[in-house]
């Protein structure tokens, strides 16, 4: 597929420009060799030619946001191409059934309170809101099953519930909040300001695990996009495999908001222009949603915190710009045979 290595060289490049633009300008080729000095053995004995301090910029504080931002967006949008994909619905995306909402509340209560567990230290924020996006999970799919059976509506029905109540809750935190209340709005808006690498490494491993378990199904989402009958007659349990993908996009959904706070738009967006470009087979569409996914996260990224340069603007604000007159698009000009 020749389309995949395209999108690798274009987010190579994405990556490469967002390095060097910030209030401390670097060269691209200062930026590739300190990249090089740190990766291991590659940079045994390469001399330095360039600063302690450009050194920190690059591979202690940028680089680590990047690769944040290429994680968060490649997870949002793999769960928005499997929303699409279950729920047949080219407006789905993975804020549907409440789990991003659900780890807001919590990373609210973690600010409100300044609660930061002995044993957890720095990663109190992302657990509590990681924790509360499964309970919320749990509850909607509480909610939704009837007789043991899981139906769509039902289940949206469910989440858009649970979504209004914890929107209320949000709500009274940041009326007691007083002077926490810019932090709090602050994280609820979405940022990549946890720049610590140790970030990417706890959630790197479940990114790349739950993707590599996703691809393994795409036999089965191509039959349920095609819906539940054509399914059960291809040979696929459908209450299950919906199931175990609902269960998994909810997963990517809430270790993404558990990071970077609530960003909007990118599950709806990059899935549903992957399909407009390159049709509807999944074999096609999970690579490049989370190709897609990394590409404008880490660009939505670098316009949020250079455009007013000094002060950085909550990422959340730019996909929401990019994303709501696409979503209003999709309005207008949906059309029935979409799937």
């Amino acid at each position: 597929m020749i389309w995949i290595p395209v999108l690798l060289i274009v987010l190579l490049l994405t990556v490469t420009i967002s390095i060097t633009i910030g209030s401390a300008d670097i060269d691209m080729m200062t930026v590739w060799l300190v990249i090089g000095s740190n990766i291991p053995f590659l940079g045994d004995g390469m001399e330095q030619t360039w600063k302690d301090s450009t050194e920190t910029i690059i591979w202690n504080i940028r680089m680590p946001r990047i690769i944040l931002g290429m994680l968060v967006g490649a997870a949002l949008a793999m769960a928005g191409a499997i929303y699409q994909g279950v729920l047949r619905n080219p407006l789905a995306d993975p804020f549907i059934l409440g789990v991003s909402s659900g780890s807001a509340l919590g990373a609210a209560l973690v600010l409100l309170f300044g609660f930061e567990s002995m044993v957890l230290g720095q990663f109190t924020l992302p657990v509590v809101a990681f924790g509360s996006g499964l309970l919320t999970l749990f509850v909607v799919y509480t909610l939704a099953r009837i007789n043991y059976r899981l139906q769509m509506e039902t289940l949206i029905l469910a989440g858009v519930v649970v979504q209004a109540f914890i929107a209320s809750m949000l709500s009274l935190i940041l009326a007691l909040s007083d002077e926490k209340m810019q932090t709090i709005m602050y994280w609820m808006m979405g940022s990549l300001s946890l720049t610590d690498w140790s970030y990417n490494r706890v959630i790197f491993p479940f990114v790349l695990l739950t993707i590599l378990f996703v691809t393994f199904l795409t036999r089965e989402l191509n039959m349920l996009a095609l819906g539940e009958e054509a399914a059960y007659h291809s040979g696929v349990s459908v209450q299950k495999v919906r199931l175990i993908l609902l269960v998994v996009a909810s997963l990517l959904t809430g270790v993404a908001v558990s990071v970077s706070g609530t960003i909007g738009f990118v599950g709806l967006i990059i899935p549903h222009m992957i399909r407009l470009l390159f049709g509807s087979d999944y074999r096609i569409i999970l690579p490049l949603s989370v190709l897609g996914g990394a590409i404008f996260l880490v660009g939505a990224d670098t316009i949020a915190r250079t455009i007013l340069e000094p002060r950085e603007l909550p990422i959340g604000i730019i996909t929401a710009f990019l994303g709501a007159p696409f979503f209003g698009y999709l309005l207008r000009k949906k059309k029935s045979n979409y799937f």
